[in-house]
Parts: C-alpha cells; structure tokens; sequence
C-alpha cells in the first residue's frame, strides 16, 4: 500500500487515526440543496482496474447522491504496481497516479496498465452511464500506463507510462477513435514492469487551463537521492490543415522544498498549480509561461499526513481539497499560500483512506478503494456553504457493481 511505503521511506512520524469499521452514520440520501438539471454533474467514472479492466459510471442525482450505475469492459487489462515495502501487488491506490482516466467533450479515455493500451469510449448525450468503446484499444510503446491527458481543443490524447520503458506517447483521436500513438518522450526512469513505487514512478499528466502546455508531475526517491521533478511539453497548435503536435522534449524542474510531487490541478485564471507532495502535503507552484520551469510559492505540511497524494479544486469554494490514502479525511487548503483551511474527519464510515477526488458542482466525490476487507466506496461532501463546510451526506459502497480494492481514477464532466 502505498501509504506504507511512504510512512516506511520517510520515516514519518505521524499517528494514524484508528479508522476500523464502523457504521457509517450517512449511508442515506442526504438532504441538499436543490440544483437545476442543466448545472448538476451528471456521472462519476472510475475504472476497475482488474484483470479484465472496466470503466464504471455511476450517475449523479440532482442532489448530488450516487446510485448503482453501469460497467462497460475496455477491451483491455488492469493492473498493480509493486509496493517497495511488502513486495506484493499495491492496492489500494495499485497505480500509484492520478487521472487513470480523463474526460474532453463527449468522450472518455482510459489506460490499461496489465495490456499496455489506451481505450476510447464514447459518452451517450442523453444517458451518461451508457458508454460505447470506439474501435480497440490503442497500442503504447511504453509500459504500464497510469495516468492519460487529453485535450478538446487540439483532439490530442497522451498517457504516460511508469514501467521499465517509461514516458509520455500522444495520439490524435476523433469521434471514430484514437490514431496511432506517437513515439516515446521518454522519462529515464530505472524501473521495472510492473514498477516498483510508490516512489521514483511517473504521477500524473494533465493539460494546462488554456491547453497550450502538457504538464506531468514524477515522484522522486529521497532514500536513494533521486529528485522528481515537474514537466512541461509545450503544445503546437493547428494550423493550414496540420494537426496539433505535443513537444517532442521537455522542460524539467525540480522546485525547492518538494521531493514526491504526486496529484495536481490547475489553479483558474493563474499561471500556478496547486500540487500534493507525499512526503508532507500541498504546495502552490508556479509555472512560468516564459520558461517553463516550475516554482515553489508556498508550501504546508499536513499533520499526521502519511500519503497526501490527490487533488482537485472546487471552483464554488475557489479551495483545494486533498486526500491520503492512509487517513481517512479530507483536507481543504488554500489556492493563494496551500494554508489548510479545514479538515472534514470520516472515519467513521470504516474507509481506510481515500485516493482519487474530483470537485463537481457543489460536491466533492473522494474515492476509498477499500483493501480488499472493507469495499470500495465513493464518499460525497456537500461544500456549498463555501470554503469551511464540507459534510459528508453519503457514503456510496460499490461492491455491488463488482468494484473492488484495484480501482482508481475519477472524472466528472
């Protein structure tokens, strides 16, 4: 587990709650605010990450709460990463990244870590659970993907790889599919297939808000001196009928005070992305649009953290809400210096921990794998009493659409 690992190398010193089962106290419906259909997010996607790797969608209601939704195959395979601690398959948290699925427009992307393929799925106007795989996956020439970007706007997908060929391929894709990936961008990394992480492996990628730049975050390894470092491929855009190109090389930096930078996102309107590093917390990086290099503005230590590895931002609350695989909280932070803002407890509802979240509307939707004892389930935070008010109004259990301890990734349209 990953949240082993990085107490194990770092020699952290923080106490664990105890977040043995429990009943959890919102296991209902909730009552929230009423929110119009045409601003409600409609579907929450993760894949299963199993051996016969699946994309599940389960819908939103207007009031924010979850339901049994649907499970459509890739066509491909999942996978685990090695845990540097047990030496057995990592789970939860068995890809060791974020955005193992992205959304652009109508269509949804996601890798196959075990077949070393990107699979394209369309998404049904009218049904957001009905999902519709456009063509076969598409062949990587790097290993073990973990983590896809793509882009509306140029109709580029790219996916990085963290196995013992690892780095970033791109491809075109239109409403039919995806083209043929590009060659390797490749990230030097001495690995093995499956990687053996959760350090030294690829984090994730993602674009920047105005799509011109593909940004990817590498987790480095403190034991062995190995600094990771923050990416940026700068974006060729369309022109006289050529099609949009991702930067052949890369700008690398390595921001003062970071080690294991991990889940990231945009902060609207800046040039600065907020970035979780799991040896302490969250930091506010800037990445400067002239050079492309990547600084530290602020950063927070987490207290009690183990593995603060995810994030997203909520536009409603204009705050950053984190995750630890190993303590079972959500933890708000600031945009402007990643000051912690409020810390919102669940234990209660028996999750070990949670990995990937993504902010929609006025929820918050954070991911709890299980560990193979407690199943896996999909906490909702109601947060539009703004920055401060997050309350869990449900805990949404999805061992009954056969989601278990290997799922990962979260998109939200």
């Amino acid at each position: 587990m990953l949240a082993h690992i990085i107490f194990t190398i770092l020699a952290s010193s923080a106490i664990i709650p105890d977040v043995s089962a429990a009943p959890s106290p919102y296991h209902g419906r909730g009552t929230t605010k009423s929110r119009s259909s045409s601003t409600s997010p409609k579907a929450v996607y993760l894949i299963t990450n199993d051996q016969q790797n699946a994309v599940a969608a389960v819908p939103i209601a207007a009031d924010g709460t979850l339901s049994a939704g649907t499970i459509t195959l890739t066509g491909g395979a999942g996978s685990n990463v090695i845990d540097g601690a047990t030496k057995q398959p990592a789970a939860p948290d068995a890809l060791d990244g974020q955005s193992a699925l992205t959304i652009a427009g109508q269509h949804i992307f996601a890798v196959n870590a075990g077949s070393n393929s990107l699979s394209m799925f369309s998404i049904d106007a009218s049904n957001p659970t009905k999902l519709t795989l456009l063509g076969q996956p598409v062949d990587l020439p790097g290993e073990f993907p973990n983590t896809v970007a793509a882009s509306a706007k140029h109709k580029i997908a790219c996916v990085g790889t963290t196995g013992a060929t690892n780095g970033v391929s791109c491809s075109s894709f239109s409403g039919s599919g995806l083209g043929e990936m590009d060659g390797l961008r490749s990230f030097d990394l001495v690995q093995t297939t499956p990687p053996v992480g959760p350090t030294n492996t690829v984090s994730q990628l993602f674009f920047s808000e105005d799509e011109s730049r593909l940004f990817a975050t590498v987790k480095g390894d403190p034991t062995v001196n190995n600094t990771g470092f923050f990416s940026v491929f700068p974006v060729d855009a369309s022109s006289w009928g050529k099609a949009a190109t991702v930067s052949t090389t890369d700008i690398r930096s390595s921001p003062n005070g970071t080690a294991v930078l991990f889940g990231s996102a945009n902060i609207p309107g800046t040039s600065s992305v907020f970035v979780t590093d799991a040896s302490f917390g969250g930091t506010v990086l800037d990445v400067d649009p002239a050079t492309n290099e990547a600084s530290l503005v602020a950063k927070q230590v987490i207290d009690g953290q183990v593995a603060t590895c995810w994030a997203t931002i909520s536009p409603l609350t204009n705050s950053a809400f984190v995750t630890d695989a190993g303590v079972n909280r959500i933890v708000e932070m600031s945009l402007a210096n990643a000051s912690i803002i409020a810390e919102t407890d669940l234990s209660a509802n028996g999750d070990p921990g949670l990995i990937d979240l993504k902010a929609a509307g006025d929820f918050i939707y954070a991911l709890s794998p299980g560990n193979g004892t407690t199943p896996a389930a999909i906490t909702v935070l109601d947060v539009s009493g703004d920055q401060g008010s997050a309350k869990a109004i449900q805990h949404f259990a999805l061992n009954g659409m056969g989601v278990d301890k290997n799922a990962q990734g979260m998109a939200i349209p």
